[in-house]
């Protein structure tokens, strides 16, 4: 049956088995970056930059409140969509932007590689894993967002 008025399926709701996996995943991941020394701020980090690429306004409302709750600064959200040209992020949250910005947009190998390279310089093995994963789940996340046009309403 068609749903009323055209509306968007919340897929999350609709198929709450596969967004339980998702979110199971997402837990597993957090983990697995915080084992290889990645802190929740620069997890944010990625989560708020990658849903700035993907223009996931529900992801964006999320993980900006969770990055200012895990101690990321409004200088540092304000300007992460610039994060290159400035000297506000540490050379381990450069590699994982840079990281994060590959994952997302897949097709730019040039990047993808630059991206990586960069990367390893200044990232463990485990940390290249870890923020690529990070970039993997939020991207699913902005998908089921986006695609179901989960609404941001106004803070009280």
């Amino acid at each position: 049956m068609p749903t009323p008025g055209g509306r968007r399926i919340f897929i999350d709701k609709q198929s709450p088995k596969a967004y339980d996996a998702l979110v199971q995943t997402s837990t597993a991941v957090r983990a697995v970056a915080a084992d290889a020394g990645l802190d929740r701020n620069l997890v944010e980090l990625v989560n708020v930059r990658v849903s700035q690429l993907n223009g996931c306004a529900y992801c964006l409302h999320v993980h900006t409140r969770a990055a200012l709750r895990a101690g990321e600064t409004p200088q540092r959200l304000g300007v992460l969509a610039a994060w290159r040209d400035t000297e506000l992020f540490t050379a381990v949250e450069r590699a994982a932007l840079g990281l994060a910005e590959a994952t997302t947009h897949p097709a730019d190998t040039a990047a993808q590689e630059s991206s990586y390279a960069a990367a390893q310089q200044v990232l463990t093995a485990d940390q290249v894993s870890a923020a690529i994963w990070v970039a993997i789940t939020i991207n699913a996340f902005n998908r089921v967002s986006i695609l179901s046009k989960h609404p941001v309403h106004a803070n009280p």
